[in-house]
């Protein structure tokens, strides 16, 4: 029978080959998978950005593993994200059957200390990201904020999931380093909710959605004006965003800005997936090398593309585990700032 995936099989070889991935064990990789599932746990809610980064990979995933497991998510939101990283690392099988979509900030879960992160970010298998992110403090049109300034006069309300989760977290870092005075309420499963919040006035603001998530699911938030966009922070300011300021570019004080580029880490990994511990080295391999192939696949490409997906900048999974490491080198007074910030917080919150 021919081939109907040609770019697909080259894409795979290649990558296998430079990993070093000798045919006798992508033979058994195949009979290994052929006529499986692989579950494709998704540490967010149905719709949100996460999801649909997870869903458009799913499509083509599983035709660049050898063996052509069927590609199934999973949604588990819980915990901000937590439950879905506890799950990979303690419950789901290391056979090489499950993943993980993890939201970014949970990797860090236990840089801050968090008792509810039940794993290591430094054992985990990191798998492949589609890109970097962009973060945007978002606040809806028909607040009483109209200004930065009038955000570090005014008290407004942001919507947040858990302890754990990115609004939330993000909130607080600003409350303090530019002085706002948003207050959180929380208990919204993921981002979606969040944004349906905003749009029935339910809460003013969220402090943390991507760039990339707000093009793609709120596509006319911007050009139409029902959001403000008091700022954008991340690794570097988007090309897309002109006009908008940069974080780091308003602050004043040097310590602000390290804790500010420590804070903004998880915006380098993205949207990423991880195995859990313990994967067989060559089903491992196998995975690594097919979340590249399915990264630089055209189809996967053009669905970015007809999606408004930012898949312009994929990162490898040892590209994943060497920022994490940097992260958790952080200088020890810069990391227990972070942690008080983390734990206490600077506004009174609530839940739903």
């Amino acid at each position: 029978m021919r081939n109907r995936h040609p770019e697909r099989a080259a894409a795979v070889g290649l990558a296998l080959l430079a990993l070093g991935f000798i045919p006798a064990r992508a033979d058994g990789v195949a009979d290994f998978y052929r006529g499986k599932e692989l579950r494709l746990v998704i540490g967010a809610s149905v719709g949100g950005g996460y999801d649909i980064y997870a869903r458009a990979i799913a499509k083509h995933l599983g035709g660049h593993i050898p063996g052509n497991p069927t590609i199934v998510p999973q949604d588990m939101p819980a915990g901000g994200g937590l439950a879905a990283a506890n799950h990979i690392y303690n419950v789901a099988s290391p056979d090489g059957t499950v993943i993980g979509a993890i939201q970014n900030t949970v990797p860090f879960e236990p840089f801050f200390n968090n008792k509810q992160a039940q794993f290591d970010a430094t054992r985990l298998n990191w798998l492949g990201t589609p890109t970097s992110e962009v973060a945007m403090y978002l606040v809806w049109h028909a607040s009483k904020i109209q200004t930065l300034q009038d955000a570090r006069t005014k008290e407004m309300i942001a919507g947040g999931a858990g302890a754990a989760s990115t609004p939330v977290f993000y909130g607080r870092i600003f409350n303090q380093i530019l002085g706002l005075k948003a207050r959180f309420v929380n208990g919204y499963p993921g981002q979606n909710e969040i944004l349906l919040a905003m749009e029935s006035g339910e809460v003013e603001a969220m402090t943390s959605p991507f760039w990339s998530s707000i093009r793609t699911a709120r596509p006319d938030w911007i050009p139409q004006h029902l959001v403000r966009v008091l700022f954008q922070y991340g690794q570097k300011p988007h090309s897309d965003l002109p006009g908008v300021p940069f974080a780091l570019d308003l602050l004043d004080q040097e310590a602000d800005k390290i804790l500010l580029r420590a804070a903004s880490a998880p915006l380098g990994l993205g949207r990423p997936f991880a195995a859990p511990p313990g994967v067989p080295a060559e089903r491992l391999a196998a995975l690594r090398a097919a979340m590249m192939a399915t990264f630089a696949d055209p189809a996967f490409q053009a669905d970015c593309v007809a999606q408004r997906l930012d898949c312009s900048d994929p990162k490898s999974g040892d590209e994943i585990a060497s920022l994490i490491g940097a992260a958790y080198a952080t200088p020890p007074d810069i990391r227990r700032r972070l942690i008080d910030i983390y734990q206490l917080g600077q506004g009174v919150e609530e839940k739903r």
